[in-house]
């Protein structure tokens, strides 16, 4: 990237909520908050962020289910001491009783905010629908009064366990030199914990019949998700899954969006994708319609469902849905930080490194008889999953919605 002005420097993790205990359920998110207040070099809780902010960079944290990431990116020029930054907030944060207890009340503004936006709580009650009590479908933020209980100790325990050499992944995207800045990666990381990691319970599936989740809320639009199980990440068959999310619903003249807005003037947005970690998978379609017109959306959009199990996609379209993929996929590529998260997200989930090359070949070799024949393997009835925030409490008639022929 020699004509990129910027470079980020990105330090992953390998843990997140599926590596958490029920009772320290949120600890992974809270702990990615701790690490910025303060550190053994810069004590004072505000010394990162003034220093970050006076080299001009944007700076944050993410966490998910499987990894949490801490970034920075700004001019290459200052590569040297974003580094310096990243590493002293992964490797000696302080962890102070007193700011423990004050990011509590930030965390729990935090729930409070997304339990405020139905279009982002939507996912929780999709993943606590699939996966219950496990792992995998608790919320990554944890609940108000686990996070309230947590101690310094919680802290301590879950960093040893987890931030440790092998399950830590430094990636340096930008117009820097890469043989130099391998060796102050090492120089910066060297004193990290070379302890053995912790694993994670195997998310546990099964299904036999359609299932409704609806958390009853007084909104104006109906937020839903409807969707099946699908494959873990390291599975060959996610690159036809790929070109099915864009037949239906990726670009404004996908399927669903043709459906939905064009022709029944109905909701703002749709989407239809794959989502895929490391022991599980599913293939989803969000939108959020009127609430008077949900039934018939549903039923639109499981019309649309039948409609690839029994009819081959053109050829018109197909070429129409790749080069929409292919091409999103390069515009997404186009800084640093793009790239800092598409490689290191790739390594972090311990998965053969594929350049964008790669996989705009792979999907360039999706036929129409790939995708008929993935959506009559996952569009089945049984497996059909319904979950909505929204003023309803008919689970049983939602449910009969859920039928495919």
């Amino acid at each position: 990237m020699a004509d990129n002005p910027t470079v980020t420097v990105l330090v992953l993790v390998e843990t997140g909520s599926k590596y958490e205990k029920k009772e320290k359920n949120g600890i992974s998110h809270f702990l990615e908050h701790m690490c910025f207040k303060g550190t053994t070099n810069r004590p004072n809780t505000s010394d990162l962020s003034k220093e970050l902010d006076g080299l001009g960079c944007e700076f944050n944290a993410f966490t998910g289910q499987e990894y949490t990431g801490y970034y920075a990116k700004g001019k290459s020029a200052d590569f040297p001491k974003l580094l310096d930054i990243l590493a002293d907030l992964y490797l000696n944060p302080l962890l102070k009783q007193e700011e423990i207890e004050k990011e509590k009340g930030v965390i729990v503004d935090e729930i409070n905010m997304y339990d405020d936006r139905p279009m982002q709580k939507i996912h929780e009650v999709w993943m606590k629908l699939l996966y219950g009590d496990q792992g995998a479908g608790w919320s990554v933020m944890g609940e108000r009064d686990v996070v309230r209980a947590m101690t310094r100790k919680d802290f301590v325990e879950y960093r040893k366990a987890h931030y440790v050499a092998e399950a830590t992944t430094v990636i340096i995207a930008g117009n820097i030199d890469s043989q130099d800045s391998f060796k102050e990666v090492i120089k910066k990381f060297k004193d990290i914990s070379e302890s053995k990691k912790k694993g994670k319970k195997k998310t546990s599936v099964s299904q036999t019949s359609p299932q409704v989740a609806i958390e009853f809320k007084q909104t104006d639009q109906t937020h839903f998700i409807l969707g099946v199980r699908s494959f873990p990440v390291y599975d060959e068959k996610n690159s036809i899954l790929t070109v099915l999310g864009g037949i239906l619903g990726s670009g404004m003249s996908s399927r669903l969006f043709r459906k939905l807005r064009d022709e029944m003037g109905v909701g703002y947005y749709v989407h239809a994708g794959n989502s895929a970690s490391s022991d599980t998978g599913y293939f989803a379609i969000s939108a959020g319609v009127a609430n008077d017109r949900l039934d018939e959306v549903i039923k639109a959009v499981m019309h649309e469902l039948e409609i690839l199990k029994h009819d081959l996609v053109s050829e018109e379209e197909l070429t129409k849905v790749k080069e929409h993929l292919i091409g999103m996929m390069y515009l997404g590529l186009e800084s640093s930080d793009d790239l800092a998260e598409y490689y290191g997200i790739q390594e972090i989930m311990r998965r053969d490194l594929r350049t964008p090359e790669e996989k705009e070949k792979r999907v360039r070799a999706i036929t129409a008889e790939d995708v008929r024949m993935m959506a009559r393997k996952i569009f089945v009835e049984k497996n059909l999953n319904l979950a909505l925030i929204g003023p309803r409490k008919d689970e049983e008639k939602l449910k009969g919605l859920l039928k495919l022929v």
